[in-house]
């Protein structure tokens, strides 16, 4: 018996055919636990950097409350250095303007945060938001900052309410911070805390406790995930965050280098994880997020096993409407570069991939058309309640535009989405040393004097030129901390000049579209960022964060942003959504068969279709997609 489905067009380049098609409208919050669905808020970083002030967050909570709540929009969150005062002279990287309590741990500055006055902290902002039937949520980073190792203040033993003793004396910051494994791209920030010393374990208690005790619902814990993972530190905040009274959402970040292999040690450990860099309002930031999407959808990780709920792979969040810049002290002062069909496409994408939803722009200047798109009802349906939700790799375009030859269209948009065999390079990665992918290296002689370490793939012809590394001994003196590989360890270079070291970590914080790049070389500083041990079952693993470099072939036509992508998905009421996107700059015809569905979807008889509003549909299902814009259809069971 053949099934008869129609299809609804939802959206393609056309406003006015947007919101053309509606499911049956279902409460997002009514008797649901939002614990177990993809986190949506607001987060501060787009729109303020860091200058956020108390009256815009709460006049911004307030927004939310009012207009976004309702879609399950239920975080509001202050990203980082809400603790810095805003004075002549702060800025991202700057030491010395951070305020701190008398136990090291970072308080609201109170020349931004005026309620915070009398050690209050965060306490009457949290119950502001709780007011208003929203969840507050701030960024942290890393372990213990440079301003308390430098001012070695007491660690606080929440057991007593006094400085933490053992054998005899008391400890302090210094005793328990690592220096050398300070946040590669935050040096002057924070530092890793040796959760192996109980003084150390002690010092992190205090923080989360404080968190919790101030009204807290949600922490983006930084510079602890990716090529910045440390895992000792997560595991043990996660064990702090279970054993409270009251649920907190635990989300990690960056997201560089993060492989689905090193994803799956957080099992159990956090609610929602950065599988990208910083994702900014460029095209090519986009772009870069439909890989890194496709693994972890392939890799059955959405959802995952999470902290007293699921987890989910974060994309990051939803540079759109008004915003700032990366790293200035300025608050919203500009228009998203992205067009609208490029909105769209990453709106969609997103939730096509169930990822968390952070709007991040400036919510008390929000347009309508960034209202609409980011509060559509199939949208947040799909991202909530979908399932089955992977690329879908059985789709052809054909490139509409006046610059290419029918043929060499047809040629470029089969080679960009199914692959070439030619042309390929070596590109470097960071991946759990768990990962199979990650042995080959071995170490070979240059003469008696100098060796380097060189990857060679199983089955790799011996006349292929390897790559490799030069070896260097370290520069670190015999009293720094480091806590993984302490023997052994070396530097490497990318040449026998030693111009340069490799790098486990980027210096600077990076964008999505730069991710691909990394570990990156840069001048030999010796630190743990820098330090490697080869060991004995062929792996290279870094001193910083117990990651292991892998390299892979890279196809050359990998660097060019454009083909044509597709995913799709099962709805909770049986309907099915396809969405098509086209990466290419010119217009695309873009098609898939019904019978390539039923290879994805088993157990659906995809053969017959008959249209609604659209006239009759036959097989292939195709539509004409503007250049990095998508559509999106949603097929149901007449």
């Amino acid at each position: 018996m053949k099934t008869s489905l129609f299809f609804f067009f939802f959206f393609c380049c056309s406003l006015s055919l947007l919101f053309c098609f509606h499911l049956p409208r279902v409460s997002s919050s009514a008797g649901v636990d939002r614990l177990k669905l993809p986190p949506r808020g607001w987060n501060s970083y787009d729109s303020f950097c860091w200058t956020i002030s108390e009256d815009d967050f709460l006049t911004s909570a307030k927004v939310v409350a009012k207009y976004l709540k309702s879609h399950g929009y239920e975080y509001v969150v202050v990203d980082y250095l809400w603790y810095r005062r805003l004075v002549p002279g702060a800025y991202v990287e700057s030491l010395g303007f951070d305020v701190i309590d008398q136990w090291g741990r970072m308080v609201p500055a109170p020349d931004r945060w005026p309620s915070a006055k009398s050690g209050k902290g965060f306490t009457e902002v949290a119950k502001e938001v709780h007011s208003l039937g929203l969840k507050f949520g701030i960024h942290v980073m890393r372990g213990l900052s440079r301003q308390a190792f430098d001012a070695n203040t007491p660690i606080l033993d929440i057991t007593t309410g006094r400085a933490y003793k053992e054998s005899g004396r008391e400890w302090r910051a210094q005793d328990i911070g690592i220096k050398e494994r300070s946040c590669a791209w935050m040096p002057h920030g924070f530092m890793s805390v040796n959760t192996s010393l109980p003084a150390g374990r002690a010092f992190l208690s205090s923080l989360y406790h404080q968190y919790a005790e101030w009204g807290v619902d949600f922490i983006k814990h930084d510079c602890v995930f990716g090529a910045d993972f440390n895992l000792e530190e997560i595991t043990y905040v996660s064990r702090v965050l279970k054993k409270l009274n009251r649920p907190i959402l635990y989300s990690l970040s960056p997201g560089t280098s993060v492989t689905p292999t090193m994803a799956k040690e957080l099992k159990g450990l956090a609610n929602m994880y950065r599988v990208t860099a910083d994702d900014w309002d460029s095209w090519g930031d986009v772009a870069s997020h439909f890989d890194v999407a496709r693994d972890f959808a392939k890799a059955e990780m959405v959802p995952g096993e999470g902290l007293l709920g699921n987890s989910w792979p974060d994309l990051d969040m939803l540079p759109l409407g008004w915003l700032t810049d990366q790293g200035v002290n300025r608050g919203p002062h500009r228009q998203c570069n992205l067009t609208l069909d490029e909105q769209r496409t990453q709106m969609t994408l997103w939730s096509m991939a169930r990822s968390p939803l952070m709007f991040g722009g400036d919510v008390r200047k929000i347009d309508m058309t960034t209202y609409k798109l980011i509060t559509n009802p199939t949208l947040l349906e799909i991202n909530d309640y979908s399932s089955n939700n992977m690329e879908f790799p059985y789709v052809t375009g054909k490139i509409l535009g006046p610059t290419m030859s029918h043929l060499t269209r047809q040629s470029r948009i089969s080679m960009l989405n199914r692959g070439s065999d030619h042309h390929h390079a070596r590109g470097v990665g960071l991946t759990s040393c768990k990962d199979s992918n990650a042995n080959g290296w071995s170490v070979e002689s240059l003469d008696q004097y100098h060796e380097q370490i060189c990857w060679r793939e199983e089955g790799e012809q011996l006349n292929q030129e390897p790559l490799c590394l030069y070896k260097r001994k370290p520069l670190l003196a015999s009293t720094d901390h480091v806590l993984y590989g302490q023997d052994s360890r070396q530097l490497f270079t990318s040449d026998d000049g030693v111009k340069s070291c490799l790098d486990a970590s980027p210096r600077h914080k990076i964008t999505s579209r730069e991710w691909k790049k990394q570990p990156s070389f840069s001048t030999c500083k010796g630190d743990a960022n820098q330090m490697w041990k080869l060991s004995s079952n062929a792996t290279l693993r870094s001193s910083y964060s117990g990651l292991c470099v892998r390299v892979k072939q890279v196809k050359a036509n990998d660097v060019r942003i454009s083909g044509v992508r597709s995913w799709i998905a099962t709805g909770r009421r049986g309907e099915i959504y396809v969405a098509f996107f086209n990466l290419n700059v010119e217009k695309t015809l873009i098609s898939a068969k019904l019978s390539d569905m039923a290879k994805v979807l088993p157990g659906r008889n995809l053969e017959v279709w008959s249209g609604q509003r659209y006239g009759a549909v036959g097989d292939p299902l195709e539509m004409v997609v503007e250049k990095h814009g998508c559509a999106l259809f949603v097929l149901t069971c007449s």
